[in-house]
Formats: structure tokens, C-alpha cells, sequence
């Protein structure tokens, strides 16, 4: 691992802040900035593939922040670690992107480009259409999901300043 001040760490909420419960990430990216993260590591993208390879690139550690549709209850939280496992691509479905994250992930291991550690938070959507309004359940669970990610940032930087 790096020095500890070294620690290259990028925390990206994904979405599309005009398609509801898709925008759920881009809006925890601002949330976490007005919490205290740096904002210098914390940034909104689209979620396009091939961009988002891109972006990470360099980068130690990687927390990115999207909506999903798995199935599952929405405003449900789910922690995904894709280094060592392909990410469930049935939880992105809702993606509007051609190359979207999984893709991106799955290519980004074929040519040996994924972060040290990667994990992805995904929060249940249910409304994926046009809308400026994220729904009830996905609104309530926001603050859990912030939470969650400060907490996996504040462990990252701890587990880097044991040299881990």
C-alpha cells in the first residue's frame, strides 16, 4: 500500500439527476460533500463505461455510489466488492448507458486497470423516468447510505495509516 498521506481515494456518486430515483447517487456525492468529505475526492459522473475507467484511473481506492434495481425493497442498501467477483449485472439494468458499470468493471479487469479496492454502494430505486424527485423510500434511506460511505472512507483512510 502507499505512504499514508498518500492514499489515492475517489468516491463518485453515479446517476442522472433528471431520471428520479437514478439521480440517488449524484445527490449522495453532494450530501457527503456537505458533510465534510473532501470534496476534492468526491465527484458526480453519468456513469458512463468507458469514462468512468477513465476517471478511476490512478486511483488506490475507489467507492462509487449508484442506483439499483435488483429486485430487492427500495431504499434498500447494498455494499458490492467486485475485485475478486463480477458485479451482478441484472442490479443495473436501469442504466441508460451502452457501456455501462459493469461492463466497465469487467473491462477494467481484463486489462489489469481496476483499483486496489473498489466497492460500490447500490441503493434500490423503483422510478427510473424522467422526474427531479427521488421517491419516498429512496429519500428516507439517503442518510443511511451517506453514513455508510463515510464510514468505509474513514475505515480506508485508517487501514492506509496502518500501512494494511
Amino acid at each position: 500500500m502507499t505512504s499514508p498521506h498518500a492514499l489515492r481515494l475517489l468516491v463518485m456518486g453515479i446517476g442522472n439527476p433528471y431520471r428520479s430515483d437514478d439521480a440517488a447517487g449524484v445527490i449522495a456525492a453532494r450530501r457527503l460533500k456537505e458533510a465534510g468529505l473532501d470534496p476534492a475526492i468526491v465527484m458526480e459522473h453519468s456513469g458512463e463505461g468507458a469514462s468512468l475507467m477513465e476517471t478511476w484511473k490512478g486511483a488506490d481506492a475507489v467507492i462509487l455510489i449508484d442506483a439499483v434495481s435488483s429486485g430487492s425493497p427500495p431504499g434498500s442498501i447494498h455494499r458490492l466488492e467486485p475485485i475478486t467477483t463480477p458485479l451482478p449485472t441484472h442490479m443495473f439494468q436501469s442504466s441508460s448507458h451502452a457501456f455501462s458499470l459493469p461492463q466497465a468493471v469487467e473491462m477494467a479487469r481484463a486489462l489489469h486497470e481496476l483499483p486496489m479496492r473498489l466497492l460500490i454502494f447500490g441503493i434500490e430505486g423503483s422510478n427510473f423516468q424522467a422526474g427531479t424527485e427521488l421517491t419516498p423510500a429512496v429519500s428516507k434511506a439517503l442518510p443511511d447510505l451517506v453514513k455508510s460511505v463515510l464510514e468505509e472512507v474513514k475505515r480506508l483512510q485508517a487501514a492506509c495509516t496502518k500501512g494494511e
